[in-house]
Parts: C-alpha cells; structure tokens; sequence
C-alpha cells in the first residue's frame, strides 16, 4: 500500500460548525476520534465514537489543504449516494457541504487493509470480491458517472507528454520505444467500454477485510462506467508492486481478464506506466507530499512488465 500522508489533519482540527454539523448527522456527540492510515489527502479520514456508543468513518477537507481533494470528495458522496445497499461498500450517511468544507460522514467498517506483500488467501478473496461487484454493478447503477474513456483519457496522454520532454532519467528502452508506448496506451483506451461501474483506483489501502474474512472497497471518488474487467487489471498493478504472485498468471486464469484481447489489457497497463511516469516527475500536490514517489514506484514496477508483453 501506499505511504500516507504526512501532513493528515484530525477531527479536533475542523472547524467547530463543521464538527456540529457531523454530529448532527450522526444525531450524537462524538466523544472519540482516532486518525486512519493510508490514502492521499490531507484532509480528515478519523473513525469517530458518539456518547451513546456509536461509531462512524468521517472524512473532511477543504481548498486551502487542497482543492482538488474538495472536488474528490464531492464526486464521492454523488456515487456513495447512488451505490446499492447490498454492494460490499460502506454507506453513506450524510454529507455536510458549506462551500468551503465538505464532510462525508460513512458507515464504520471495523476491518484492516490486507497485508503487503499481498498474501496469497487474501488475494485470493478479493479478487472473488472484485468479480462480484463486478456482476453486481452491471449494468451501471449509478447514473450520470463519465465513462472509463473519459476518466483515463487524459491519464493515458503520458506517453505522449514525456516524449514531448523527456525527462534526463528515462529508461532507456522506453526512450527508445516511446511511439510504441504511446500506440499501446491509445489501444488500452479504445478498449475502455463496457456498462459496469468501476472503481479505477483499486489497491491495499482502499479495501478493508473484517474478521470474518469479508472485504469493503472503500473511496470511490473515480467511479466511472467501463468494462467488467477493468478492476481486476488494475488491482493487479498493486499486487505487481508489491510483488510475490505471477500477475501475468494470473491475467490469465482470472475469469474477467482471461477472455479479455491481451493487447487491450497491454494498452491499459501501458496507459497507466504513462500516467505514472509523467506525473512522478511534477512537483507535489498541495498537502500530499509523497504521492510523486508512489507514482514513480508504480510506473517503475509496471515499466518491465508492458515492456515484456510489448514484444
């Protein structure tokens, strides 16, 4: 999973009318609020306790942390709104949106992120959880989302602007195979339709597995309409960073991807090497100092890889 941010405010840094109006959704006083680890934003991410016992997942930022992180969380409680009781995801309960601070009060889940290195029974059951929502969310429940072509198109650019200004560093394969590269990912993209809703940011820190073995796919700002393989392929970037487990194995056997055009499944992955690889090189957002790095780690990790199947 990802390193978290390190500069995460808590509940007793909202403002007081922000704190009251959660409270307000919650119908109770918070009496106890203990900071979650992981993600990428600045802003609260605090499993809450009320007087009378209650608990709840509460979430709030607002543009002076960082603007586009306001933007996310809007776009999440528009899909959160919309998502079926019965999908493996947390509800939502209520929102606080003054114009400044926006606040996503949830459900608790009382789970943990699966371990890194992925282990293999826990792989195992997220990749089944995956398949289902994946059955379960088709066709698109939620209306109005862009499709996975509009959400990625202008990620799967990044070819195209590194070979535009390559940066001093390049692999030098890359360098040498940028057109390569930059057709591969207009591939992936054409290949994005489909009527499921896809989460597009699947990895560790945006699943929870409880006690009894059962996952939660959390944060679904991205949420866009695509095909049903598409988060299989992409959680496996995750599992491919970490490493541990054949990936190219399992594209293979794994019942959403192993029908799937392999030059279709290179082109997304080669969209996302791209996406990865330019932004690295940008400087950091507003409050979320170590994102660069992880990015650079996913697109060296996924690099080798879309080199080999290239061939």
């Amino acid at each position: 999973m990802g390193e978290p941010t390190k500069s995460r405010i808590g509940w007793r840094n909202l403002p007081g009318h922000v704190r009251l109006a959660v409270q307000e959704i919650l119908g109770d006083r918070v009496v106890d609020a203990v900071s979650q680890p992981g993600g990428y934003s600045p802003g609260t991410a605090d499993r809450v306790r009320t007087a009378r016992g209650g608990r709840a997942f509460v979430k709030a930022v607002c543009p002076t942390l960082n603007a586009h992180s306001v933007t996310l969380h809007r776009a999440e409680a528009a899909v959160a709104a919309r998502l079926p009781g019965w999908a493996p995801t947390p509800r939502l309960l209520g929102r606080h949106d003054d114009g400044e601070w926006v606040a996503l009060v949830f459900t608790d889940v009382d789970g943990r992120h699966p371990r890194t290195p992925w282990r293999g029974d826990e792989l195992a059951v997220v990749l089944r959880t995956v398949e289902e929502l994946a059955v379960a969310l088709t066709p698109n429940p939620v209306p109005h989302v862009p499709s996975a072509a509009e959400r990625l198109a202008t990620d799967f650019t990044g070819w195209h602007r590194i070979a535009a200004d390559p940066p001093a560093d390049l692999d030098p394969w890359a360098r040498a195979h940028l057109p390569e590269l930059c057709a591969a990912a207009e591939r992936g993209l054409a290949a994005l339709d489909g009527d499921t809703l896809c989460h597009v940011d699947l990895r560790a820190d945006n699943l929870l597995l409880d006690a009894t073995g059962a996952v939660t796919v959390v944060d679904w700002p991205h949420a866009c309409r695509g095909p049903a393989w598409l988060d299989t392929a992409l959680l496996l970037v995750n599992v491919l960073l970490h490493g541990g487990h054949d990936v190219e194995a399992l594209l293979r056997r794994l019942p959403l991807t192993a029908a799937v055009d392999p030059d279709a499944l290179t082109g997304v992955h080669a969209g996302l090497a791209g996406f990865f690889l330019d932004g690295a090189r940008r400087p950091p957002p507003p409050g979320i100092p170590t994102v660069r790095a992880f990015q650079r780690a996913q697109g060296d990790a996924l690099l080798p890889w879309v080199r080999r199947r290239l061939r």
